[in-house]
């Protein structure tokens, strides 16, 4: 860890990226996984956020599931700054996708992870991926004060 000037310990970026398979069984290993993340981290398995992110992570590969035939698999970043927790899964389907989707019957999954986020103080963004095929979907979440 870094050091501020004044003799505190500043906290560095954390980061794991995984590449999971688009199919069922999936949602439930990128959750466990996820939760692994967070309590190295540092994240209380107690804490509301704690819950969130996982029911985020869970939303976001599910609608990769249903949404993106046309990707093989789907790659998971969870990254914590000293102020941000940042969820993102990304996919190959080109077909784009916006938060205006979110306001339809079919979208409630995407309006739940919104929904979270904003509880948080965050937000969602959609992005192209950065090979220009495909999107990635990022939610971030606003630490809360004390988060390790």
């Amino acid at each position: 860890m870094g050091r501020h000037p004044g003799g505190q310990q500043a906290v560095e970026g954390r980061k794991h990226v995984w590449t999971v398979p688009l199919a069922p069984g999936s949602v439930r290993a990128v959750r466990e996984r996820s939760e692994r993340a967070l309590v190295l981290f540092g994240l209380d398995s107690s804490s509301t956020l704690f819950g969130a992110v996982l029911l985020v992570v869970s939303e976001l590969m599910t609608n990769a599931i249903r949404h993106a035939q046309h990707s093989p698999d789907a790659e998971v970043t969870l990254r914590m700054t000293e102020h941000l927790l940042v969820v993102s899964v990304g996919d190959l389907d080109s077909r784009p996708i916006t938060l205006a989707d979110a306001s339809r019957t079919s979208g409630q999954g995407l309006r739940a992870v919104a929904d979270l986020a904003r509880a948080f103080g965050g937000d969602v963004r959609i992005e192209p991926s950065s090979g220009g095929r495909g999107k990635t979907i990022v939610v971030r979440f606003i630490l809360p004060e004390g988060t390790p």
